[in-house]
C-alpha cells in the first residue's frame, strides 16, 4: 500500500458517532469538539432510555458508548489533551522546539490526567485534516521534530517534496541528525540543489508520491507511546489533506514503506543518487 493509498484507506475508515436524546446544540459542539478527528457526527432520539449519550460505531460495528458530560470540555478546562498529544507549538528558527516530551520522557505530561473526550478519542487512531497550508504542515512536523529531538533516540523519517524544500530545512535537520542516536532520514524528489549533508540520509525518490506527500514519521526511540507520524496529500497547489496518528502499528507501517521502498536511494557523495 502506497502513501497516498494510505491516505485513501483512513479517509475511507470514517467512524460515526450518534449522539441520543440530546439538544441539538450539545450535537454541534461534539461536532466543533472532534472537527479534526475522522468521525461523523449524527443525532438521533429514543422513545425510552438514557438521556444524552453517545454511540461510536464503525464499518456499522458497535465501538464504544459514553455519556455527552465525558466527550465535552467542562467549564474551564481548555479541552487539550494531558498525555504529550498534538501541541503545534513552533520552534525557534533552525532549531527544534520546546513543545514535546523531556528528554527520556516519551510522551510527558502527568498520564493520570485524562483528556476530554478521552472514551471515544482511544478509539480514534488516526487524526484528519483538510486544506493545512504549508505552513500549518510545517508547525504540524514540528511537534514531532520536537519530540524526536527530546526523547533523542530511534529513526525519524521525513519527507520534503523537493530537495529546494530540503534546502530550506538542512539546518534543522542537521541538529536533529547531530543527536548520536537518532538516525535521521529525509526524501525528496531530484528537483532543485541538493543540501550538503553531514548527520543525516537523503533519500532521492524518483517517484510521484515523494513529490505529492508531506510526511514526518517518528519510531519512538523504543516507546510506543513516543511513536507519532504526519502524512499528507497535497491535493491542490499548497493544500495538503491527510493525518495525524500516534498507532503505533500505523506509524510502524509508515517507517517500514519508506525504508523498503527508498532504502536505497540514498544521495550519494557527488551529490548524485542512487535509483
Amino acid at each position: 500500500m502506497s502513501l497516498i493509498e494510505l491516505i485513501a484507506g483512513v479517509e475511507a475508515h470514517e467512524a460515526t458517532l450518534t449522539v441520543f436524546n440530546a439538544d441539538p446544540a450539545v450535537t454541534e459542539a461534539l461536532r466543533e469538539h472532534f472537527a479534526d478527528r475522522n468521525v461523523r457526527i449524527v443525532e438521533d432520539q429514543t422513545a425510552s432510555g438514557p438521556e444524552a449519550f453517545a454511540v461510536l460505531a464503525r464499518d456499522g460495528e458497535f465501538v464504544t458508548a459514553a455519556t455527552v458530560d465525558e466527550l465535552l470540555p467542562r467549564p474551564g478546562d481548555d479541552g487539550k489533551p494531558r498525555d504529550g498529544g498534538s501541541g503545534g507549538g513552533k520552534p525557534r528558527d533552525g532549531e527544534p522546539g520546546d513543545g514535546g516530551p523531556e528528554e527520556g520522557e516519551p510522551g510527558g505530561g502527568d498520564r493520570s490526567d485524562r483528556r476530554v473526550g478521552e472514551p471515544v478519542l482511544d478509539h480514534l487512531d488516526e487524526t484528519m485534516f483538510t486544506s493545512y497550508s504549508r505552513a500549518d504542515m510545517v508547525a504540524a512536523s514540528r511537534e514531532i521534530e520536537d519530540r524526536a529531538w527530546r526523547v533523542g533516540d530511534g529513526e525519524l523519517h521525513a519527507g520534503f517534496q523537493t530537495l529546494d524544500v530540503l534546502t530550506g530545512e538542512a539546518d534543522t535537520y542537521d541538529l536533529l541528525g547531530e543527536k548520536e542516536r537518532l538516525d535521521v532520514h529525509a526524501y525528496a524528489a531530484d528537483e532543485g540543489e541538493a543540501p550538503d549533508v553531514e548527520h543525516y540520509a537523503v533519500h532521492v525518490g524518483e517517484t510521484a508520491e515523494i513529490r505529492e506527500t508531506w510526511f514526518v514519521a517518528y519510531d519512538g526511540g523504543g516507546y510506543d507511546d513516543a511513536k507519532c507520524a504526519l502524512l499528507a496529500e497535497e491535493r491542490a497547489p499548497g493544500e495538503f489533506y491527510g493525518f495525524w496518528s500516534y498507532d503505533p502499528e500505523t506509524v510502524g507501517y509508515i517507517i517500514d514503506y519508506l525504508t523498503e521502498r527508498y532504502g536505497g536511494s540514498e544521495q550519494t557523495d557527488d551529490g548524485g543518487a542512487t535509483v
